[in-house]
């Protein structure tokens, strides 16, 4: 029972330093939001990412040639209207140029790393205690 009294205190503790340190940091360092939404991330895009995960569900569950076809053939389709996002490229290049004209460095390789990479979609799939392939959020955090 004393065991369990002075864990709780240690947690507690160390929960305290954490949140000053959070807090000290805030105040010296300030706040970097990240940016949240892509302006060519709609919902098209969210559909292209949707067949292409059931494709890559279905080929991961059953291994068949027509699966491995199927799923190559949508990939394929993905990519091209992925790389059909014309408007948001042409916004981010001049973006960079500005950037470069005004000496902007930490902006511009910035910019130049996510131009780059480009988006990369997360595949989350498990296996649940009867071995099917499971990849909704819910469904993965429940496993």
């Amino acid at each position: 029972m004393e065991n369990l009294s002075d864990c709780n205190d240690i947690n507690r503790a160390w929960e305290n330093i954490r949140e000053n340190i959070k807090t000290s940091a805030k105040e010296s360092l300030g706040l970097d939001e990240l940016k949240q939404h892509k302006l060519w991330f709609d919902e098209e895009y969210l559909g292209a990412l949707d067949q292409r995960k059931q494709a890559k569900m279905q080929w991961g569950q059953d291994p068949r040639q027509s699966n491995v076809d199927n799923l190559n053939n949508i990939r394929r389709e993905a990519s091209r209207h992925f790389k059909n996002k014309k408007d948001y490229l042409k916004a981010k290049i001049e973006e960079l140029e500005t950037n470069c004209k005004i000496k902007n460095i930490r902006n511009l390789y910035r910019g130049i790393s996510d131009f780059t990479k480009g988006y990369q979609s997360r595949t989350n799939i498990v296996k649940d205690e009867k071995g099917d392939l499971v990849a909704d959020s819910h469904g993965i955090l429940a496993r």
